[in-house]
């Protein structure tokens, strides 16, 4: 009796990458020695706003030894193609923002390249700067189009007014949140050569090769033969490598080609994180109107966000911001209006989450402000109005599946002891001994996996899967392995499908001479869309096996066999497929109405914290939550991505202030720019709950952004639920912490108010 294959999906099925990484034998771009090769080093503006006058290079410096690469050497556009092409490559005119690049140096030693550019000298003519939301919606300078404004959205349900005129109560609030630095362990970094044919090679850290590929394209005016792009081990990227890699990426081949060489550069963690982009800052008001009962009847939203000098992906960071503005709720009447402005600035980006953390915020302490005016506790707020299957959502959306928003709330106030704790601290707090005061906060929130409407069909991403005549099966996506689990989830759906074991299984290097278009790896679309790709690739290879010799091969020598009579004489047979969209999908991009996206994740989190009495630190002492990601491929993979989302959404909550001056970002290194360590890592318990989707791998929905949605307003919440102050803007530091109760003190007439 033949022994059935165990199943590979539901497994906690240990990373593919994870001896190389833990054994230090991973090659990270910095890692590769490339014979001959220069080092490049990027001279940048250093005003925020105006022109450049004269460039002049110190006489009696040894040029002759350097390669120097300027706006005039680039061979067709002076762009840097994502979304708009506004974003120049190197500027030698227009100056629209701090460590904006004028021009490239390169030498075979790092440090001298650095070296020569002290030995630069620019003059401008220095204008004031757009710094503000509102000195650019003024329109103090023109910065981007006729007003400023990148990108506008707006999304109507129902009669707004009508609503508010109907309610029992009316809240207002607003909200604001700021930037945020993606923080990944590997500083972007590139290596670009030129091949004997004349093909152009890119070989580095990023998330999107097609997206670089596009942008190289286009500047070198190349045929897409002529461009290849290669992805590294990438040590982290959470969206900071989305767009950016197409700078780095035209720096390192322009000044390989004036060069006839190979050329790497690599930025210091300094120039990283004060020339790269963020996230987005923005300010959200909401006017919120309910009945006595607790029940929603309109929500007015309004979000304002600061693009920085150039589009990037600012579009589509609104967009889900948008979508995501409401939260999870029943409502009748809905108005959001959205605006994303041009300031001088270094341009802000994809950062996870990609816009809905900042929109969530404010949408989840909302809820606890009408929570409190109603008398209410903000967890049966959340009950009565939380989506359930059949809700209809602000774009008109109805929820036909998978629908985990009040199972997850349930489940981890349950587990979390939410209420319980809640009045064990309103005692411990009262006793004024205590050395802090402790609360607890819970938030509720859900994400749209994979691209926003038509955003799908429009890239109609493919992935294949390769058999060759010597039994291999590799699978074939541009979707990048960089730290969440990719590789692995992609070999289990693999197995899965096919039937046998993970180990028969390879995966190919992201490499467009290699790999098919599969749409970057942003968005929490990797598993559920580029997954479904894969398993249906695999669904016809596995046809082919049956029809060949009735069974999958189990074995590497049966593989072998099987592989070679299906191959015949030829070297390899590749199965490739194409995204299709679900007919009963429907989108309006004009009225911006209909299926935002084919389903939802949902997650609830609970903070249990205390603060300080002395010092207002806040410490998190417990963190619960529960998501629903549908069908988890491989729960140890899910449950560390949701664990490492929450750190990083609790640097965002609590001690990751960039502090921007005059445009610049004045705390550009991690010794001030604080970030969340081990010792700031509370204990978690996370609750997977499985709600299968129809439509993804397995039942498989998107996973990865989610975890940063969500903890920083039940921070906060936690927060006023100890001290009884509101913050509306976040990182609560301990000194705004120790000024708001200077101010309630002041005003309770207990003292003079300090700052």
């Amino acid at each position: 009796m033949r022994r059935r294959q165990a199943a590979a999906v539901g497994q906690s099925t240990q990373r593919t990458d994870a001896p190389e990484k833990l054994c230090g034998r991973a090659k990270y771009i910095d890692d590769f020695a490339i014979p001959g090769c220069l080092f490049g080093a990027t001279l940048r503006t250093s005003i925020a706003y105006g022109r450049i006058k004269k460039i002049t290079f110190e006489r009696g410096f040894p040029w002759k030894d350097y390669t120097v690469a300027r706006a005039r050497d680039i061979p067709e556009d002076n762009v840097v193609a994502l979304i708009e092409n506004d974003q120049p490559l190197l500027t030698e005119d227009r100056v629209m923002h701090p460590m904006q690049p004028i021009l490239l140096v390169a030498h075979r030693q790092r440090g001298q390249a650095y070296e020569a550019l002290k030995h630069i000298q620019v003059d401008y003519a220095e204008q004031d700067p757009v710094l503000s939301v509102s000195d650019s919606l003024a329109q103090k300078h023109v910065l981007y189009g006729p007003d400023n404004i990148f990108k506008r959205f707006q999304i109507e349900k129902g009669d707004v007014a009508a609503g508010l005129a109907q309610a029992d109560l009316v809240v207002t609030g607003e909200y604001h949140v700021g930037h945020q630095e993606q923080a990944y362990i590997e500083n972007q970094g590139m290596a670009a050569w030129l091949e004997n044919d004349g093909t152009i090679v890119v070989h580095g850290s990023m998330q999107c090769p097609y997206y670089v590929h596009k942008a190289l394209v286009k500047i070198f005016s190349r045929p897409a033969e002529k461009v290849r792009v290669i992805q590294a081990q990438t040590g982290g990227a959470f969206g900071g490598k989305e767009d950016y890699p197409s700078v780095i990426a035209g720096h390192a081949a322009l000044l390989a080609l004036k060069a006839g060489k190979p050329v790497k550069i690599i930025y210091d963690r300094h120039e990283d994180m004060a020339a790269t982009t963020k996230r987005h800052p923005a300010m959200i008001r909401h006017k919120t109107g309910v009945t006595k009962s607790g029940r929603l009847v309109a929500q007015d939203i309004e979000i304002l966000m600061d693009g920085g000098a150039f589009a990037t992906v600012s579009p589509v960071v609104l967009s889900r911001g948008t979508l995501h503005a409401t939260g999870p709720y029943e409502c009748p009447h809905v108005r959001v209006c959205s605006t994303m402005v041009a300031t001088n600035t270094p341009p802000n980006g994809a950062f996870r989450g990609f816009g809905a953390p900042q929109t969530v915020f404010a949408a989840e302490l909302q809820l606890e402000k009408v929570a409190q005016a109603l008398g209410l506790d903000a967890l049966e707020l959340r009950r009565r109005n939380a989506w359930k299957k059949g809700s209809i959502t602000s774009t008109g959306q109805r929820l036909r599946e998978s629908v985990g928003a009040l199972e997850c709330l349930q489940l981890c106030a349950r587990k979390s002891r939410y209420e319980g704790k809640r009045r064990e601290y309103a005692l411990w707090n009262a006793r004024r001994e205590n050395p802090t005061w402790r609360g607890m906060g819970i938030a509720l929130c859900h994400h749209g996996a994979g691209f926003t409407g038509s955003g799908e069909v429009m890239l109609a991403s493919r992935a294949a899967l390769t058999l060759t005549r010597e039994g291999l099966i590799k699978v074939l996506a541009a979707s990048t392995e960089m730290g969440q689990g990719a590789n692995t989830v992609f070999a289990q759906i693999a197995a899965q499908t096919l039937q046998m074991p993970i180990e028969l299984i390879e995966i190919e290097t992201p490499d467009t001479a290699l790999v098919p278009n599969s749409g970057p790896t942003v968005a929490s679309r990797t598993t559920m869309i580029i997954g479904r790709l894969v398993e249906r690739a695999a669904q016809k290879l596995k046809r082919d096996f049956l029809k060949i010799a009735g069974r999958v091969p189990q074995t590497s020598s049966n593989l072998k066999k099987a592989a070679a009579r299906l191959c015949k004489d030829r070297p390899s047979l590749r199965y490739e497929v194409e995204y299709e969209k679900p007919e009963d999908i429907t989108w309006d991009d004009k009225l911006y109405r209909g299926d935002a996206y084919g389903v939802y994740s949902y997650a609830a989190i609970a903070v249990d914290l205390e603060v300080d009495k002395l010092t207002y630190e806040v410490r998190v002492r417990k963190i619960t939550t529960a998501q629903d990601i549908g069908r988890a491929i491989n729960p140890l993979l899910a449950k560390g991505q949701i664990m490492g989302g929450i750190t990083q959404a609790l640097g965002y909550a609590l001690s990751e202030y960039a502090d921007y001056r005059g445009g610049w970002m004045r705390n550009s290194q991690l010794t001030n720019y604080l970030i969340p360590t081990f010792a700031d890592t509370p204990p978690m318990d996370v609750f997977l709950v499985e709600k299968p989707y129809s439509r993804g791998p397995c039942g498989a929905k998107g996973l990865g952004e989610m975890p940063m949605d969500v903890p920083a307003p039940a921070v906060v919440s936690a927060i006023h639920n100890a001290t009884g102050l509101w913050f509306a803007k976040i990182p609560v530091l301990p000194e705004r912490i120790c000024r708001s109760f200077l101010k309630a003190k002041h005003a309770a007439g207990r003292g003079p108010e300090k700052t």
